[in-house]
């Protein structure tokens, strides 16, 4: 079982990172996600799956995904198989076991240390490397699990379909500040809130994009703040600063306090729901549940517009 104390801080702008290794290359995943480490089992083989599937276990009263993250990346099969580890997670609402070949040690770093990918070297939208992190001597590159997951299983992903199109007046007039460093999602938010009728969209990479964004509108303080930005959306994993750590920056700042914020994240749960409501959050939700989303920011702005 991964035990971590971080999750008793809020706001820290730190995390801790398991590194793994795949065909001699350092990769990292948020302790956040992970729920244990366990040695490697013998998969039950599901017909007609993907690829990249190795099939299903169930060690105890859970049935577990098994992805081969090795043929996935397209790198080397493990040299000694039988060494070989499964990072067992649970994301968005999902259990699966990663199969990776050895597992190194966890670090705590911040944020603010690690770098956005080269979208030249990563693949830009489709790049499966959302961070960057120099870890004492060498390179761990940091990779976007929620990407991965819908690759292989896109009926794991937000499920647009469940979002109606609105058509009424008002909401196109609303401007909305989303933080989210993964491509795939941002693609998809934009996609969720234009469909429900928030086509006011300023869109940032992470954390301290959208904190500079909000920053700079205090160069201009004729304008009312609600001309620019009304609510906050907000992934918890950015690098540079997490979500956590923006939305703490915006309760503790006087000319931003007021802003409503709703943190949209794949680790929403009960220990993560503690940590968000210490930094003001005003809601959580888990990823899947895009539809309530759009719902909650109409319920929040139009509770404040009645006080």
């Amino acid at each position: 079982m991964i035990e971590s104390n971080i999750l008793l801080d809020s706001g820290t702008n730190e995390l801790e990172v398991l590194e793994f290794a795949i065909a001699g290359n350092q990769f990292g995943i948020n302790v956040a996600k992970i729920t244990e480490l366990m040695q490697i089992h013998e998969a039950q083989p599901m017909p007609n799956s993907h690829p990249c599937i190795e099939g299903i276990f169930q060690p105890r009263n859970e049935v577990y995904t098994v992805v081969d993250l090795a043929r996935y990346l397209n790198l080397s099969p493990s040299e000694n198989p039988s060494k070989d580890i499964y990072i067992i997670t649970n994301f968005n609402q999902m259990n699966v076991a990663f199969h990776v070949h050895a597992v190194e040690s966890i670090h705590r770093i911040s944020w603010n240390d690690i770098e956005k990918p080269d979208t030249i070297i990563y693949g830009g939208d489709e790049g499966v490397v959302t961070g960057i992190a120099k870890i004492e001597d060498h390179i761990v590159s940091i990779l976007d699990f929620e990407k991965i997951t819908f690759d292989i299983s896109p009926q794991t992903g937000i499920d647009l379909s469940t979002i109606s199109a609105h058509s009424g007046a008002g909401r196109e007039h609303i401007p909305v500040l989303v933080a989210e460093d993964s491509a795939l999602l941002r693609k998809m938010i934009t996609q969720a809130l234009r469909t429900s009728g928030f086509t006011n969209i300023t869109m940032t990479t992470n954390g301290e994009e959208a904190w500079n964004f909000l920053q700079g509108l205090k160069e201009h303080p004729d304008e009312p703040l609600a001309d620019h930005v009304r609510i906050v959306i907000t992934d918890i994993e950015m690098p540079k600063m997490d979500g956590h750590r923006l939305c703490k920056s915006i309760k503790s700042d006087k000319y931003l306090s007021g802003l409503p914020v709703i943190i949209f994240s794949s680790l929403i749960d009960p220990t993560m729901e503690v940590k968000g409501r210490e930094v003001g959050a005003d809601a959580q939700l888990s990823k899947p549940e895009i539809a309530k989303l759009v719902d909650l920011i109409a319920e929040i702005l139009e509770s404040i517009d009645k006080e």
